[in-house]
């Protein structure tokens, strides 16, 4: 099976966050992402679309990012690439063998 991403297409210098919930003292709690790793990844951007929300239009596109395998990426965790965030959707690794890992996203605040 031929590869579906080449070390050429790694040129973005991402950071994999996850949430941590602090208890603020009232009843709620607090969320603050905390950086789990930097790593270089392919971002290649699937579809586009636009939508009307809380009285304004909001535009979403996904993403499919790209990057070597890692266990530890779940969800619940986002990916930033500079100011842009975007959420997982899902993660898998496409040939089951360890080498890729493949990310569906939506960027989020277009």
């Amino acid at each position: 099976m031929k590869n579906p991403v080449t070390i050429g297409d790694l040129r973005h210098r991402v950071t994999i966050e996850t949430a941590v919930r602090t208890n603020d003292g009232a009843g709620g709690a607090t969320v603050v992402w905390t950086s789990v790793a930097e790593v270089w990844a392919a971002i290649w951007p699937t579809s586009g679309s636009e939508g009307f929300t809380l009285d304004r239009t909001e535009g979403s596109i996904s993403h499919e990012i790209w990057l070597r395998f890692r266990s530890d990426v779940k969800p619940e965790m986002r990916i930033t690439f500079g100011t842009r965030v975007f959420d997982i959707r899902a993660c898998f690794d496409p040939q089951d063998r360890g080498h890729w890992l493949k990310c569906l996203v939506r960027e989020r605040d277009l």
